[in-house]
């Protein structure tokens, strides 16, 4: 069974990041109100399909391709910095 890391790493694979980086920040909630045991994740993605589009609608693009995961609980919280090559490389 692949891990949580894994899973978000291969639904975002669509986007063609350069750069994709994961961190599991789930023990800094630990105890947090309304957690009901999914984890607190972050990501990073560059990716040229950021070109042109907002910050929010790259929020959801990312958070699109993982809504399943957030409704079957795997997922309580997401940080996504969500930006293209240019703004990550310069």
């Amino acid at each position: 069974m692949p891990t949580i890391q894994e899973t978000i790493e291969g639904r975002l694979k669509i986007l063609q990041p350069q750069v994709f980086e994961f961190h599991d920040e789930s023990h800094l909630h630990a105890g947090h109100a309304g957690n009901r045991g999914g984890g607190h994740y972050a990501v990073l993605l560059v990716s040229e399909v950021f070109d042109g589009v907002s910050r929010l609608n790259r929020q959801r693009m990312v958070k699109d391709l993982l809504q399943d995961l957030f409704s079957d609980g795997l997922i309580h919280a997401l940080s996504v910095k969500a930006v293209t090559p240019e703004e990550y490389f310069h």
